[in-house]
């Protein structure tokens, strides 16, 4: 039995990217289901959060028609906390293609396919938080050879999950969703697909989908990367020496080597000259970048300057500080502080 895992979807929202994102997020579902019908996939699985909000009703129809042009596969789905069904949901009266299988319950339910040996069990969220730990006492049945458990949740607020528990609970294979961020709880048997595409700066990473199979033996699962942009987090490294122009010059060096598909966070590192301040919004502007963010440090000679003012207020400051190391959060407040003061000056 072949089954594609999907999980965040988000379908309608805006990432912080720019307006073209939300089409994107489309654009990479859609390849999804392509995949599918190529490789005449048994089951797509899709663990919460298809839609970033309440879906409205023409956005169901238009994911229908695409579950129905899929041939072969069939499609389960719960919903998460996002798109979580409430009580004027369009959920709630959405008459689904004949492939399509959503486990919408409050409580565990399940969906049988004999002819694939396969049961897929799963609940719904139906208000935005729960923090009761739902699956933690679930158990598979015994109904077929194969035995599936969509889960949505995580933390604190979204069913904690006790993943011994789960270890526990007999299941073939757990699809799990609401963590952003590809991973496996263990092996190849309690696996979060992630967000399909990545949906602001905290996704960082490759995203997309897992592939898996289950045989007599056992199931085997891979990531299948395929979000059309990243977010990566750049690191410029700044010296005394640099200047606007200079860190501008560094910054597009490291965007060529990088490519225009993705979408950068760059982070300014080490010391500048303490008279120089960065026009950050002007940096920002040198490419596909979300934002520039200064966590350099001014190049100040402490010792100096504690021995030059020992009896004022910048020296008594700088001596509050004497025991903090390079690189600790007192040095950045330090630093701050200092700087702050010498402005003043000014």
């Amino acid at each position: 039995m072949k089954f594609i895992h999907i999980a965040d979807v988000h379908l309608g929202a805006n990432p912080d990217a720019g307006p073209q994102r939300a089409g994107e997020l489309w654009d990479t579902f859609e390849r999804v289901l392509q995949i599918c019908e190529e490789e005449q996939t048994d089951l797509l699985l899709i663990a919460g959060d298809l839609f970033h909000r309440q879906p409205l009703q023409r956005e169901l129809k238009e994911v229908d028609y695409l579950f129905s042009e899929l041939s072969h596969t069939k499609v389960v789905l719960i919903a998460g906390n996002h798109d979580y069904i409430r009580r004027e949901s369009y959920y709630r009266t959405f008459e689904w293609s004949g492939n399509v299988y959503p486990l919408f319950g409050e409580t565990l339910e399940y969906v049988d396919f004999p002819e694939l040996q396969t049961a897929v069990y799963g609940l719904s969220y139906h208000s935005r938080e729960i923090r009761e730990p739902l699956y933690d006492g679930l158990r598979a049945r015994g109904l077929e050879p194969v035995e599936i458990l969509l889960v949505h949740g995580g933390d604190e607020k979204h069913i904690p999950i006790d993943r011994k528990a789960l270890e526990r609970s007999g299941f073939s294979y757990v699809a799990l969703g609401h963590i952003h961020k590809p991973q496996a709880l263990h092996k190849d048997r309690i696996v979060y697909a992630g967000a399909l595409e990545p949906i602001d700066r905290n996704d960082t990473g490759p995203h997309g989908f897992v592939r898996g199979e289950v045989t007599e033996k056992d199931v085997k699962v891979r990531r299948v990367p395929c979000a059309l942009r990243e977010y990566v987090r750049l690191d410029i490294q700044v010296n005394p020496e640099d200047t606007q122009g200079s860190v501008r010059r560094k910054i597009r060096q490291c965007l060529e080597e990088s490519g225009d598909r993705n979408i950068y966070q760059v982070i300014l590192k080490g010391k500048r000259d303490a008279d120089l301040s960065f026009d950050l919004k002007r940096l920002a502007g040198e490419g596909n970048i979300l934002e520039v963010a200064d966590e350099t440090a001014p190049a100040l000679d402490f010792r100096k300057l504690y021995e030059e003012n020992q009896e004022n207020l910048l020296g008594k400051y700088i001596g509050r500080f004497s025991e903090c190391g390079e690189g600790s959060q007192e040095y950045l407040a330090l630093c701050e502080g200092v700087e702050a003061l010498l402005q003043s000056r000014k």
